[in-house]
């Protein structure tokens, strides 16, 4: 800064791509990764507060990863380094929109990171999509993995079937938890409160939904794999045969690999099972005062006039019976005020991570790009997002006056607080 004092960041979401961005920022030992070659981003004194509006940071490693997956939530480490470093404060409890907004942190810092994620859920736009009974995924595992936000949240396990609409790693995940034993739950760190209501599940299928076939499905090899190793869990493929319609690209294929291996592979006499059903789509969720079944059409794939195939119901339905529906068909988020919001894709408009017509407001993560790609993506993306605010930087293009020192937004927010 021309006046000697820092430049001052302000981070709003304390996520992966909020401590990624922080550590960017902060310029940590070993540098950054950029075109092949470790460098410094910055040679200049960056101080750099970090607004969570939880009392707890690390965002969706904390209340998204599955409670089964504990070497996920090890880059919690590399965040602990960050949050180490000189110049790094954290604020908890600090609500974006209640307690200070987005002209206030523009007036009070020379730039503003947003890295506040994804907060809602796309649709199934079914009619029967509001009765009581349907949930959001989202809901649902921040619920087992203790999120303050649905720790009092209630799920019907009474019925023998349970419905997750979607398949990608996080219906996977669900199918998961939802047919592990409570002994190999006790082995995880899952909310007590999910132990013992999960304890007490009368739940012995969980059907995947997706609505289009075995080459399209979503999820990721190794969490297909993993599946197999449950113990007293069938896996059944069911509505697409992977071994019909083969070509080349089969070969190298392991994910279509692992579901030949699952649709070819005797049933047992296990007491519970995973069926995965692809080219089914739901059409209506039944019932008079909650869910008491899901109707369900079967898919056709046919090519767009790109050469995509699409999914496209035909008039072959059928009905399961089941009180609890979980849709994961993907996350959204949600319009910060005074920041343009693309409707369309859910996210921030953007180039480049640079806030469309506000100086000094940048984006990184979900709300950036959209919610795709695991923690180590957001690296990039929130490098990337630096690297640009550190440019318009350099360039003279942030609104610096009227900064405020780290001691008086210490004092602006305490008084926002009482």
């Amino acid at each position: 800064m021309p006046d000697g004092r820092p430049l001052r960041v302000a981070i709003v979401g304390a996520g992966p791509a909020g401590l990624y961005a922080a550590g960017h920022l902060l310029s940590g030992p070993h540098g950054t990764y950029v075109n092949g070659e470790i460098i410094a981003l910055h040679d200049e004194h960056v101080e750099v507060d970090v607004l969570e509006r939880l009392p707890t940071p690390w965002g969706l490693v904390r209340g998204g990863v599955a409670p089964d997956h504990p070497e996920k939530k090890m880059v919690s480490t590399v965040f602990d380094a960050i949050a180490n470093r000189s110049g790094f404060r954290f604020f908890g409890n600090v609500d974006l929109g209640r307690d200070v907004g987005h002209r206030d942190l523009m007036a009070w810092y020379d730039a503003v990171i947003y890295a506040v994620g994804a907060d809602d859920d796309t649709r199934m736009g079914i009619a029967g999509e509001e009765l009581p009974g349907c949930h959001a995924a989202r809901e649902f595992v921040a619920w087992y993995n203790g999120h303050p936000d649905y720790a009092s949240s209630w799920y019907d396990f009474s019925g023998e079937r349970a419905i997750v609409v979607g398949n990608g790693n996080v219906a996977l995940d669900i199918a998961r938890i939802l047919t592990l034993s409570e002994a190999e739950l006790r082995r995880t760190d899952i909310a007590d409160h999910a132990i013992e209501a999960l304890r007490k599940s009368r739940i012995r299928e969980v059907v995947v939904l997706g609505r289009r076939g075995v080459r399209q499905a979503a999820f990721n090899n190794p969490e297909l794999e993993e599946l197999g190793t449950l113990d007293g869990v069938d896996i059944v493929v069911e509505g697409d045969d992977p071994a019909a319609r083969p070509d080349r690209a089969d070969s190298n294929n392991r994910l279509l690999d692992t579901l030949r291996l699952y649709a070819e592979s005797p049933r047992t006499d296990a007491t519970k099972r995973i069926v995965l059903r692809f080219l089914t789509s739901p059409i209506q969720l039944r019932g008079d005062s909650r869910v008491e079944s899901i109707a369900i059409a079967r898919n056709e794939l046919v090519p767009d006039g790109n050469g995509i195939l699409r999914a496209r119901t035909t008039d072959d339905t059928d009905e399961l019976v089941t009180g609890l529906v979980l849709r994961a068909v993907g996350y959204r988020s949600s319009p910060i005020e005074g920041l343009p919001f693309d409707e369309r894709r859910g996210v921030i408009e953007n180039t480049g991570g640079r806030v469309t017509d506000i100086p000094g407001a940048y984006v990184a993560g979900w709300i950036k790009r959209g919610p795709s790609g695991i923690i180590g993506t957001n690296k990039k993306c929130a490098r990337d997002t630096v690297r640009a605010l550190l440019e318009d930087y350099d360039a003279g293009r942030l609104p610096t006056a009227g900064t405020l020192t780290s001691a008086q937004v210490a004092v602006a927010l305490s008084n926002r607080q009482s």
